[in-house]
């Protein structure tokens, strides 16, 4: 139940359960379907302490979680909040690019974790045998093989149940269809049709074309689809006593037939056309598709149009068993993960070091969204480089027609599944020179030139600001000056002092944080109270200045689920300078665990030059002076 209480927060800041139409869930993000967006709160979920970013795009509300976006989603999934709408309740109101990209990403996403991990167990296995280090003919290479290619081999039927739940019908029925197409009996009489003089075989007089389904993925999604429509339409028409058995069977005896008649062949010549046609086009100039897909590649992930992609790679990889588009994806992973690492290396930020250097590690690993969001993407240049580096990077890859033989997310890994069935080869070389270019270029260019300005490049601590405010002889010029009393009574210590690393790090803002003796929060401006959490721990005032004031009292204490804390005041309330917010029974609180330090944020601190601390390591009552914000 660790997250229940996030999850509690993330849905009212959506608008409630009532908003919401459906949720999936990829490697670091939320993706909702919502009834009315106008009725989410982007504003309120991006100060939420869990949530990273919010991004509306491809007809979808998503909310950036992190790497525990798993254990977020499970929270709602228990609320009844997975994804289950059917794609055509969607609205007449939204384009068909984004009724594509819902349903992509809503067919794909749930099982992406266990995609990527066979693809780069099937790298691996080819780095071995590449090495010499096992056989093709041992039994440890076939249980490993079948590990690794259990998941593509068996599409139909997982693909069965994620369009199935994503189109709404009884997904058990729609993997029966995909059982159906990969059946011994099947694969078969496909391998029967192959053999010279081969009897024919139709069914009751119309002829069968016999295909292998084993990998394929566009044949069971219009076949789920299929199976779905004719539910939804039997199922009400049926009496109750016999519709629970009775539709799964004329949806089998229906669509069965019509997917190894009709739907099979059709959407494999689909299949086909499109791999052909991505390899025309990347036969026409490699270099300019790898330039393309390099530069733009993180600006598709930033809105989520990515998934439009990713169903083109691993249908290269059914129609073709190789794929060129990957590839030229991994040098503008690295190319953001470079520019994190000059940030690292060159910031003299404590906040922005930290967390540049737990993104820098996340992009290593295919997870780039901390990285953009946290990092280049706010300061610009880096952004630009990593794209520019991806960009001359990709072009290499795809000069060399670099290929990887197995699916994954973009990665360190991706170099193993690289590796041809015949062994090294010299694209797997153009593949290390090209994205250790883009790599190299964009950590080297955003240490030289990412950074501009002092404020970037010599922030100081809060603990340093605090030091050199009291000790300097010559004020800065600054545009103006707003000051911030203390909302607490108690003792002062540095942000970065604060026991929980997303506060310490700065990612929320700067700021500093309070160590209580009293149980009282008061206004420690003139402004309007914008945001009280559900769990009544945390507040958000904004000053008539327009400074954005996050006042978390304790660490994890959204735990308490609003035991010991009793608001004072309610949202949109105008306060003035010493008003009383929040009580809370200090005691109780540490009696039950928890840390009471309570952090005082700047959320838009980048709205102003410096944000100064001028208590720290001292005692401080109600209303004494406590931060200094420079425009």
């Amino acid at each position: 139940m660790e997250y229940k209480a996030l999850a509690d927060e993330i849905l009212s800041g959506v608008g409630g359960r009532e908003n919401v139409k459906s949720v999936v869930h990829c490697a670091t993000r939320l993706r909702f379907k919502l009834k009315d967006n106008a009725k989410a709160s982007a504003e309120t979920l991006k100060r939420n302490p869990g949530v990273i970013m919010v991004v509306e795009s491809g007809g979808q509300f998503q909310v950036v979680i992190g790497n525990h976006v798993g254990e977020v989603f499970d929270a709602l999934a228990m609320k009844g909040e997975e994804s289950g709408e059917s794609a055509s309740n969607h609205g007449g109101k939204e384009n068909v690019f984004a009724r594509f990209i819902d349903v992509i990403s809503g067919i794909f996403t749930p099982f992406i974790g266990i995609l990527a991990a066979s693809g780069i167990l099937k790298g691996f296995l080819s780095l071995a045998l590449a090495l010499g280090w096992i056989s093709s003919d041992s039994g440890g290479y076939k249980v490993l093989f079948a590990a690794s290619d259990a998941l593509f081999y068996f599409f139909p039927i997982i693909l069965g149940y994620t369009a199935g739940k994503k189109f709404g019908g009884n997904p058990f029925i729609t993997m029966a269809i995909g059982g159906a197409m990969t059946h011994p009996l099947m694969i078969a009489a496909f391998d029967s049709s192959l053999v010279a003089n081969s009897v024919a075989l139709d069914f009751f007089g119309i002829p069968l074309t016999f295909i292998n389904y084993s990998s394929s993925v566009i044949p069971i999604i219009f076949a789920a689809w299929a199976s779905c429509w004719l539910e939804k339409r039997i199922n009400p028409r049926l009496p109750s006593a016999i519709r629970n058995f009775f539709t799964p069977l004329i949806c089998l005896v229906v669509i069965v037939p019509l997917t190894f008649l009709l739907i099979g062949p059709t959407a494999t010549w689909a299949s086909q056309q499109l791999a052909n046609g991505y390899q025309f086009i990347h036969g026409v100039s490699p270099l300019i598709a790898g330039l393309f897909i390099g530069a733009l590649w993180q600006v598709c992930v930033i809105f989520g149009l990515h998934w439009g992609l990713v169903p083109m790679m691993i249908n290269n990889l059914s129609v073709l068993g190789h794929d060129t588009l990957m590839p030229l994806v991994l040098p503008a992973v690295m190319g953001q993960a470079g520019a994190t690492l000059g940030v690292l290396l060159r910031t003299k930020d404590l906040k922005l070091k930290g967390i540049a250097g737990s993104a820098f590690s996340a992009s290593l690993f295919g997870i780039t969204e901390p990285a953009v969001y946290g990092v280049t993407l706010p300061l610009r240049r880096p952004f630009i480089f990593g794209c520019v580096g991806g960009a001359i990077g990709a072009a290499v890859l795809g000069f060399y027609h670099s290929t990887t033989y197995s699916f994954g997310m973009p990665s360190l890994f991706t170099f193993a599944q690289m590796i041809p069935p015949t062994g090294f080869d010299g694209s797997v070389t153009a593949a290390l020179v090209g994205t250790g270019f883009a790599f190299l270029f964009a950590a080297a260019a955003t240490y030289l030139f990412g950074l501009s300005g002092s404020a970037a490049t010599h922030a100081k601590s809060d603990a340093e600001a605090a030091t050199s405010a009291s000790t300097s002889t010559t004020p800065s010029p600054v545009r103006g000056k707003e000051q911030l009393t203390s909302p607490l009574a108690g003792h002062c210590i540095a942000l970065s002092e604060v026991d929980d690393a997303t506060f310490a790090s700065g990612m929320l803002g700067k700021g500093t944080a309070i160590i209580p003796q009293t149980g009282r929060v008061v206004a420690p401006c003139d402004g309007t109270l914008v945001s009280l959490f559900r769990t009544h721990h945390a507040l958000g005032i904004q000053s008539r200045d327009g400074a954005e004031i996050l006042i978390h009292v304790g660490i994890d204490t959204v735990k308490l689920d609003g035991r010991f804390f009793t608001p004072r005041a309610q949202v949109n309330d105008e306060v003035k300078q010493g008003d009383l917010l929040l009580e809370f029974d200090l005691q109780a609180i540490a009696d039950a665990g928890y840390d009471l330090t309570t952090p005082i944020i700047i959320s838009n601190s980048e709205d102003y030059l410096d944000v100064i601390a001028s208590a720290i390591g001292q005692p401080v009552t109600e209303q004494s002076p406590l931060l200094s914000l420079l425009r």
